[in-house]
């Protein structure tokens, strides 16, 4: 008998990959079929996504490069900033912010193909959850998994708390199926005599034409967008590097002061306990002398 766990994986999955209208049909379809087996109970009680958990589900599943790059990217920076100051913190939060209002801005395109309109409230909600998944390990595993039910939300400082995040607990860890897009129908096409077919067809062209180009524009902004944060971020890490170098040389100077200072301070010791014995030499001369002195005058 398969794993229960491996199938409930399995068919979350696939539940979680369909559009927001064909998730709950689709759920109570399948937990009818696997009536009264205790998976069946486990597929009735799974949690129809939020717009914004959708969204980002669906992200992960039509976009996975792009995803898997803001994924590395956040890892990266996690390791990157613990030597950092505060300064240089707040530089990367903005170029953070650059990248995941870039990826927000091809998920919103991504989902309006799949005929769902995101407000900005919700794309709000989805920028949240891409941050969280860049400063919270947890969070970015939670987002891989293409099973979240609701939108996340972290800073960094403290672990999320992902309780009734996700679908199911062991979907941390699980990556969710690629999905391909489908081709629309072709429809069948009959050849009509149509005495304005050259002006209907000028429209149509035209019509395809801003189509064409409000894509273009869109993809630009996406890429200008991801473009800017990667060479700030490249900048940046040269900057960095720079300072790095600079302050190697600055130690390495200063150790060299140190050694000669060292050498100084011992000729200076033995200067000193040469003056120290003189003082004490004379000392003890000039009380003889007084004694002496002393001794004639009684």
């Amino acid at each position: 008998m398969a794993d229960q766990s491996t199938d409930l994986l399995s068919i979350a999955d696939e539940l979680y990959g369909l559009s927001l209208p064909e998730f709950t049909p689709a759920r109570d379809a399948k937990a009818k079929e696997l009536k009264g087996a205790d998976l069946g109970k486990q597929v009735k009680a799974l949690r129809k996504p939020s717009v914004a958990a959708w969204v980002v589900n669906l992200l992960v599943r039509r976009e996975t490069e792009q995803v898997e790059q803001v994924l590395s990217v956040g890892a990266a920076l996690r390791e990157a900033q613990a030597s950092m100051s505060g300064d240089a913190l707040r530089e990367l939060t903005r170029q953070r912010r650059q990248l995941t209002a870039a990826v927000t801005t091809q998920a919103r395109r991504t989902a309006r193909e799949e005929g769902t309109k995101v407000t900005d409230a919700v794309a709000d909600q989805v920028e949240a959850t891409l941050t969280a998944a860049m400063v919270d390990e947890q969070c970015g595993l939670a987002v891989r998994s293409g099973m979240l039910v609701a939108a996340l939300s972290s800073t960094g400082l403290d672990p999320a708390d992902l309780a009734g995040a996700v679908a199911v607990p062991e979907a941390i860890g699980f990556s969710a199926s690629a999905r391909e897009v489908e081709p629309p129908p072709r429809p069948e096409l009959h050849v009509v005599p149509d005495p304005e077919a050259d002006r209907k067809a000028v429209e149509a062209a035209e019509q395809a034409l801003a189509a064409a180009q409000s894509q273009l524009d869109e993809a630009t902004q996406a890429y200008d967008g991801a473009r800017s944060a990667y060479d700030e971020l490249e900048a940046r890490s040269l900057q960095l590097q720079a300072e790095i170098d600079e302050l190697r040389g600055r130690i390495a100077e200063l150790e060299s002061t140190a050694e000669e200072v060292d050498d100084e301070l011992s000729d200076a010791e033995d200067t000193r306990d040469e003056a120290e014995a003189g003082v004490r030499e004379a000392t003890r001369s000039r009380d003889a002398a007084a004694a002496a002195l002393e001794k004639l005058r009684s």
